[in-house]
């Protein structure tokens, strides 16, 4: 029998983290839920076995690589690693501390390396990296920080895949657009308003239309594709104003 492949999922508890967990236990991964709030990602991991997935909870936060190296003690072997855990809030530019800009850094760069390089450490020939980056790397108003940190994912992708490419391991981004998840939700509705009117769709995306992404970049039939930045933003980046 096939052995089942291992994929892990940080921030895999709430918002498109959730929707790519559940895409790849439908898929037929083993898949690790990593998430900061260890009950939440039980409740995702429950209702998946409840569907006869193979789905596993772990108490994970990114910024702290011991915190890392407990959650993936028991896991020799990591087939798929998505790095979607992340902050964002918004911040207009002149009004960013350094407090700010770190804890940016510290999430959605420093994070995704340290989970990057444990999950590479148990990787086989073969394996997949998939980082979630962002439309907004392009520029966003009020979100200089954000943009900043998802724009230096993008670059460490293409580093990470012209270094993995001799094990045989690809290494992509994917750039979300603008997505129906709670952090829209905090958006002015004016402003909302005026940046669906620039979305060549007409409308937002969902979580599950990231998934799709990531299950496509995690198939191993999609191996040869490697060093790429995959937008996923109804259009968005092919003009408009940035931002909205």
């Amino acid at each position: 029998m096939k052995r089942r492949e291992v994929a892990l999922v940080t921030g895999g508890a709430r918002g498109i983290g959730r929707a790519i967990a559940e895409r790849l236990a439908a898929d037929g991964f083993e898949t690790l839920i990593g998430d900061l709030d260890l009950q939440a990602a039980e409740e995702v991991a429950g209702t998946l076995t409840a569907r006869s997935l193979a789905a596993r909870a772990l108490r994970m936060d990114v910024r702290d690589r011991e915190s890392v190296r407990r959650a993936l003690a028991s896991h020799a072997r990591i087939d798929v690693c998505v790095n979607n855990a992340g902050v964002a809030d918004f911040v207009d530019f002149a009004d960013l501390t350094e407090a700010d800009f770190e804890r940016m850094l510290s999430v959605n760069v420093t994070g995704l390396f340290v989970v990057a390089q444990e999950c590479v450490a148990r990787m086989p020939a073969g394996g997949r990296v998939v980082n979630i980056s962002s439309r907004a790397s392009l520029g966003a108003k009020g979100l200089a920080h954000y943009a900043a940190s998802k724009a230096a994912v993008n670059g460490l992708t293409r580093s990470m895949a012209l270094e993995l490419g001799p094990r045989d391991i690809s290494v992509n981004s994917i750039g979300p657009g603008l997505i129906d998840t709670p952090l829209i939700g905090e958006i002015p509705a004016d402003r909302r308003e005026a940046m669906l009117r620039l979305q060549p769709t007409g409308k937002m995306g969902t979580p599950a239309d990231i998934a799709q992404a990531v299950s496509f970049l995690a198939d191993p039939r999609t191996q040869f594709i490697t060093g790429q930045f995959l937008l996923v933003d109804g259009g968005k980046s092919l003009g408009g104003a940035l931002g909205g």
